[in-house]
């Protein structure tokens, strides 16, 4: 089985090429920068080829793809330049990889599973739950992950199996936002974000691998998943639980207005949240390794 995963250097695409790997899979890594690529699977048989992220790739023998590349969008001041990027980063590189299948015809692959995100239901109340089938937000993040779904799904007109991942935020002991979160308690400032009311919808890196994997080898999986944690918690609750973990403070709030001066739009990300509820997953027989936070974070820090 020969299986092309998109974003491949990145904090989950690194996890999920080590298990396809140590799984015996055969590897395609597409990359913007060559050499970064090449240090990172180093004396390993993973092939490694130029990519843009808009250009077509030949995907002859290629049976599978995973799409995670995307250009980071939480914490960051909007621009309109770095709007036009974070969509282009997902989007067009979606709807260049639906036109490479095209092109492949009966040589290319047959499943499309790609990354998306709980952001596709915008700012929510935190009572409020948030269902695969529930209609998306207004919001920018939204409005991306709407596009970027309906390109992936543009490959089931192509006799392609394709399903669209809703993540939450992934937790893992090897960087990715975990280790930005912990800085400011680690120096003994940390707390909640605004009031802290917020849902943070959460993943332990582990299950997101696994999710992608069963994803990828259940051929009754279709569409959109969310991929959270099926315990829900605040950002005041998250807050507190990493404080625990750390054994440091988290009593030091982070004021809503002062992450809007910081970050403007780009802070909403930050200040809201969504109750992301798991059904689709665990109705079709995922079961998560890490469903409370407490002992997720205490693998992570471990």
């Amino acid at each position: 089985m020969k299986t092309l995963v998109t974003g491949g250097t990145g904090f989950v695409g690194k996890a999920l090429v080590s298990a396809l790997r140590d799984a015996g899979e055969e590897l395609v890594v597409p990359s913007r920068s060559l050499e970064r690529a090449r240090r990172t699977f180093r004396q390993s048989q993973i092939e490694v080829v130029s990519w843009d992220g808009r250009s077509t790739l030949d995907l002859r023998g290629v049976d599978r793809i995973v799409h995670l590349a995307g250009e980071p969008a939480v914490g960051r001041r909007y621009t309109s330049a770095l709007k036009q990027e974070i969509w282009a980063s997902r989007v067009e590189s979606a709807r260049a990889l639906t036109e490479s299948i095209r092109l492949a015809g009966t040589h290319g692959p047959t499943v499309f599973v790609s990354a998306s995100g709980v952001g596709y239901y915008g700012p929510r109340e935190p009572h409020e739950p948030c269902k695969e089938d529930d209609p998306p937000g207004k919001d920018f993040l939204a409005k991306v992950c709407v596009d970027w779904e309906q390109a992936v799904r543009e490959a089931e007109s192509l006799g392609v199996r394709t399903a669209s991942l809703r993540f939450g935020v992934v937790l893992g002991k090897r960087g990715g936002a975990l280790a930005v979160m912990a800085r400011p308690f680690q120096a003994m400032v940390g707390g909640p974000l605004g009031d802290g009311r917020q849902m943070f919808p959460w993943v332990h890196e582990e299950d997101a691998v696994r999710a992608l994997i069963f994803a990828l080898e259940r051929r009754d999986v279709r569409g959109p998943l969310n991929l959270a944690a099926p315990e829900f918690v605040s950002n005041e609750e998250f807050s507190k639980a990493l404080g625990r973990a750390l054994h440091r403070p988290s009593f030091l709030r982070a004021p809503a207005f002062a992450l809007r001066a910081l970050f403007g739009e780009g802070a909403e990300p930050l200040l809201t949240g969504q109750r992301a509820v798991p059904d689709r997953l665990t109705s079709l027989g995922f079961t998560f390794r890490f469903s409370k936070l407490d002992e997720a974070l205490r693998d992570c820090f471990s």
